[in-house]
């Protein structure tokens, strides 16, 4: 008995725009009832290939098979039509519709050629919603009100609400916690077990090797690598063909510190008592010039609210800030920023760039006075200026006249960091730093970062990837539910160590580890 043909082959597909060759001869295999991973850097052609899967982007060349039949897919109507759904990084939910209204837009459904009423809509919404495992997000609230989490199974709803034969997902973990992406593999798995196929994209290479059936990988607008087997291929392996080049979570070395017995630098932050009521209890803590000091524990634990509130972008329900001795106005980012503090956000695109400006002003925008004489902006000083800062980071292209929103997810992070180097930043806030960045930007972000801090900067870090905190951190503050249950130097803690804090059921038993910043504390001990 002949095997039965893929659901899908794209052969030798290309796709060319002014001046950039986006695609040149792309393969991509898909089966029925797989979990097909589609890896490769920013750039690599990811995007292009999903658009022209979706009908979005026509290829110059190159044949679309479908079940055994060539096809052209004109529009993402006509895509959708054949039973191909794709969803997006960046969700395309209207937010003032309802739930229901979102998943049937465009698609309203008829019976005897009319639209039927509002609440037969919501009955099918809620039927997808219960196979999605998630009865309890109502169809007819707005969809703004729902969490990211949640918008992401409205949009997952909305590709069932079609004959759907294969899904395209997006890095769609990466704005969900441990339970949510444990729940997502629940759901990719039942649509596996139905004979759906999932072209899944992710920069988190350990999901790969956890979810995927077959792996296929591009590169500069190649597929260097397709249908590799997920489980049985070595990680090095995935990122060599990735970055053409053996790459590995390898961090930067720490500067040696307090090693002549030298007193340290006194701290330039100052955090004591520091809380909001429902979001994390009393904090102190101590920052000095040229430590990372990481904060480690899960969504919700209170890292992000954090962060916002020594920012000033939340205001504190108890405790003071203080930079260099002096303390800082509470519920005040103008005073935080006027003091030497900035923050790169877990947000980057719609909290820390302006997405439609360009690159200059993006790293101008907390410093434009110093470029206003008499009510008139010197551009020329701006740009200059803007291109010294992002040379020090080495951001690609060397163009900062080019618009954000064109630039890689690195790249964008770097505009983000190179802003608060020309306002001159003595601490910086960073939450999620390396969110939606590929693996070879990763490891140049990590050296940027352990650069700025050994040329005398004070860095706090958030990320929910523990081997990054550990990787860049000096020094650790595990959270657990809004409490410091732990801190230690990071060369005394591992992964398991970390996570058995987090998840820990009750307050751990005294552990004190000696470092350079004296005894590690536990729960009810001050984090200093």
């Amino acid at each position: 008995m002949a095997p039965e043909p893929p659901l899908l082959t794209m052969s030798g597909i290309t796709k060319s725009f002014p001046g950039v060759r986006a695609l040149d001869g792309v393969d991509l295999h898909v089966q029925a009832g797989e979990v097909h991973c589609l890896l490769g850097q920013n750039g690599a052609g990811k995007s292009t290939l999903i658009k022209v899967l979706a009908g979005a982007h026509q290829p110059d060349d190159g044949t679309i098979v479908w079940r055994g039949d060539e096809v052209t897919l004109r529009s993402p109507i006509a895509a959708m039509r054949l039973g191909v759904a794709t969803i997006y990084q960046e969700l395309d939910l209207v937010e003032g519709l309802s739930v229901a209204e979102n998943v049937y837009l465009g698609h309203e459904p008829t019976a005897a050629g009319f639209v039927v009423r509002g609440r037969d809509a919501r009955a099918s919404t809620a039927a997808l919603l219960r196979r999605l495992g998630h009865s309890e997000i109502d169809p007819a609230r707005l969809v703004g009100d729902l969490s990211a989490a949640q918008q992401q199974i409205v949009s997952m709803a909305r590709a069932l609400s079609h004959e759907v034969r294969l899904i395209v997902m997006d890095e769609p973990s990466a704005a969900l916690d441990p339970d949510e992406v444990d729940n997502l593999f629940r759901i990719v798995g039942d649509l596996t077990a139905d004979g759906v196929a999932v072209v899944y994209i992710s920069h988190r290479l350990e999901e790969i090797r956890r979810i995927g059936d077959r792996v296929t990988v591009l590169k500069d607008g190649r597929a260097v690598a397709v249908g590799l087997p997920a489980k049985e291929t070595p990680t090095r392996e995935v990122i060599a063909l990735m970055t053409g080049r053996n790459v590995e979570y390898v961090f930067p070395e720490r500067a040696p510190r307090d090693q002549d017995g030298s007193p340290l630098p006194d701290p330039v932050l100052v955090v004591q008592g520091l809380a909001r009521d429902g979001e994390f209890a009393p904090l102190d803590l101590e920052l000095r010039p040229g430590e990372i000091v990481g904060l480690a524990g899960l969504v919700g634990s209170g890292r992000s609210e954090i962060l916002e509130t020594i920012y000033g972008a939340r205001r504190p329900t108890g405790g003071q800030v203080r930079v260099d001795g002096r303390v800082l106005r509470p519920g005040s980012v103008r005073a935080a920023v006027r003091a030497g503090l900035g923050l790169a956000p877990e947000e980057r695109k719609a909290q820390g760039l302006l997405m439609l400006e360009s690159v200059t002003r993006n790293v101008s925008v907390s410093s434009m006075s110093r470029f206003s004489y008499g009510g008139w902006l010197d551009r020329t000083k701006e740009r200059e200026a803007a291109r010294t800062a992002t040379r020090e980071l080495s951001l690609r292209p060397d163009n900062p006249s080019v618009p954000v929103r064109t630039l890689s997810g690195g790249n964008q992070q770097k505009a983000v960091l190179a802003r608060w180097l020309l306002r001159g930043c003595r601490v910086l806030l960073l939450d999620e730093p390396t969110r939606g960045v590929d693996v070879g930007a990763r490891a140049e972000l990590y050296t940027v970062i352990r650069r700025l801090a050994d040329e005398g900067l004070a860095v706090l870090l958030v990320s929910s990837e523990v081997p990054e905190v550990l990787g860049l951190a000096d020094r650790v503050l595990v959270l657990r539910e809004g409490r410091v249950v732990h801190t230690a130097p990071a060369h005394d803690l591992d992964e398991h160590r970390v996570l058995d804090l987090v998840l820990a059921s009750s307050t751990p038993g005294p552990t004190l580890t000696k470092g350079p910043h004296g005894p590690a504390t536990t729960e009810g001990s001050p984090a200093s």
